[in-house]
């Protein structure tokens, strides 16, 4: 057999490196100590795709935001209680951690009282947070940041087994984004606790979201680049004690949103939410709702469509309504508000004629589950009509599910 030469050898390693992955992925360890915030800007900023930042346990005083743009990176703790980067200092008013590049891992640190958003991903495809917490440590204030956890205009998305709390918006969001897992994690004392808005594909499972405004929502909304959310599965969560007094900078979408709010469904499509455990929400459980404000936008579709909502479990709840929206429902259904509210918005045209099947509402719950769907568009029609129609067996039905959601990072792919 002829042997390569040197030359043609080096390049046949060269060549195989490149395809299986880098040549000489490193691990860059990060210690607590004196220097410690400009040694870990310099190894994010130095990173080289494979390479392993292993930042080790102490608090690191940090007082400018830091960034990551390289591909194929790992960036490592020693547990969220144990590796804190503090952002309590900070000078700016950005993300404590910015990551813009693809198959990142994110796992194992705190991230305390950034100025901003705790940890952001923009534009980024195979992002991973995991066993992360993020928490402004002055408790619910409106001058926190406004998100936690918050991958945007970001595809192949896994949360799992992150904690935050104090958001002044939304303590896990995921916004405009495709193909979204969002788990075993916990949401609390943030205005919204796990909110999946303008987004398609997503699947928010086996988290617990409590002591917040609102637990889960599922939004969209008008005049962004990405809408018509859709496929989303919200199920095996407990969504409970949602109690904490909404302190959402005034102006935010999630300012409206009412103390007591369980599940929230706004103006989203084909939306799943079963086999979830809900108690202690004391404006109501689930609302399904259309958009409620004044919009500009012609491709926007402000009402919900195709909603199943079923094999949920429901404890007492309903009984202390909170703020203008608590009032408009309670002015209609009564107190105690039941279980799941629908406001009964419709298109004009839609409630003159029908709704597909496949755009309707449907409710399949245990025998005495409350429910009522106020009926919105026929009071705005006929005022002096103002009789919620409380048959839940008039909503009985089914939607096919949404496919899980499969992730490459997760596939080996």
């Amino acid at each position: 057999m002829r042997s390569l030469s040197p030359r043609a050898a080096f390049l046949t390693v060269l060549l195989t490196s490149a395809a299986c992955g880098p040549l000489l992925a490193a691990e860059i360890p990060v210690e607590a100590g004196d220097g410690a915030a400009e040694r870990l800007t310099e190894a994010l900023i130095m990173a080289k795709p494979g390479d392993t930042i292993a930042i080790g346990a102490g608090k690191f005083e940090l007082t400018e935001g830091l960034s990551l743009d390289v591909d194929d990176v790992l960036v490592k703790g020693a547990g969220p209680d144990a590796t804190i980067l503090s952002f309590k200092g900070q000078t700016g008013s950005g993300e404590g951690l910015l990551v813009t590049s693809d198959r990142v891992v994110l796992e194992d640190f705190a991230v305390e009282d950034s100025k901003g958003d705790g940890v952001k991903a923009k534009g980024s495809d195979q992002i991973t947070f995991r066993n992360l917490r993020v928490e402004w440590t002055n408790g619910p204030d409106a001058n926190n940041g406004a998100y936690g956890v918050y991958p945007v205009t970001s595809k192949n998305i896994l949360v799992d087994g992150v904690t935050v709390k104090g958001a002044a918006d939304a303590g896990i969001y995921v916004g405009q984004s495709e193909n979204i897992v969002v788990r075993n994690s916990r949401a609390e004392y943030n205005v919204a606790g796990i909110e999946i808005e303008n987004s398609m594909k997503a699947d928010v499972y086996k988290n617990t979201a409590t002591h917040n405004t609102g637990g889960i929502l599922i939004f969209d909304l008008p005049n962004l680049p990405v809408q018509g959310g859709h496929d989303i599965r919200v199920f095996d969560n407990d969504v409970v004690d949602n109690d904490t007094a909404n302190f959402a900078p005034k102006g935010n979408t999630v300012a409206m949103v009412p103390k007591g709010m369980g599940i929230m469904v706004m103006a989203n499509r084909n939306v799943h939410v079963f086999g979830n455990r809900l108690s202690g929400n004391a404006t109501t459980h689930v609302l399904i709702a259309a958009y409620p404000n004044e919009y500009d936008d012609d491709n926007y579709m402000f009402v919900p469509r195709g909603v199943f909502v079923h094999g949920n479990t429901y404890g007492e709840g309903g009984n202390a309504p909170d703020g203008e929206v608590g009032k408009t429902i309670s002015d209609v259904s009564g107190t105690p508000v039941p279980s799941i509210i629908w406001d009964g918005v419709t298109r004009i045209p839609e409630y003159l004629t029908w709704v597909s099947a496949a755009d309707r509402i449907y409710v399949d719950e245990a025998e005495g589950t409350t429910f009522a769907n106020l009926k919105m568009i026929s009071q705005l029609m006929l005022p002096w009509s103002t009789s919620p129609d409380k048959d839940i067996s008039a909503y009985k039905g089914s939607l096919p599910e949404p496919a899980a959601v499969k992730l490459p990072q997760e596939n080996g792919a």
